[in-house]
């Protein structure tokens, strides 16, 4: 059994998958979030598709339409270890 290892519990997602799935989660199409933002279409398109960066501006705008921190478009596959205190 060593041989082994457990699975993970989390998937790795890329800044644009994340601004995706927080779209469809919330039932908006590209260009109702663009609408939202006053983004273009194309570079809702371009940033789900990981052809451009979301950098900081964009990620505040788009969080704010989305309802979330930018935090979590920023870093979607941040993990943070919490270590108990013994």
């Amino acid at each position: 059994m060593s041989e082994f290892r457990k699975a993970k519990k989390s998937v790795e997602v890329t800044a644009g998958e994340s601004v995706k799935i927080l779209r469809e989660l919330q039932e908006l199409s590209q260009n109702e979030l663009a609408k939202l933002t006053g983004m273009p279409q194309s570079t809702i398109s371009a940033i789900e598709n990981n052809r451009i960066r979301l950098g900081v501006e964009r990620s505040k705008v788009l969080a704010r339409s989305l309802g979330c921190h930018p935090a979590v478009l920023v870093f979607p596959g941040w993990d943070i270890a919490i270590e108990s205190a013994a």
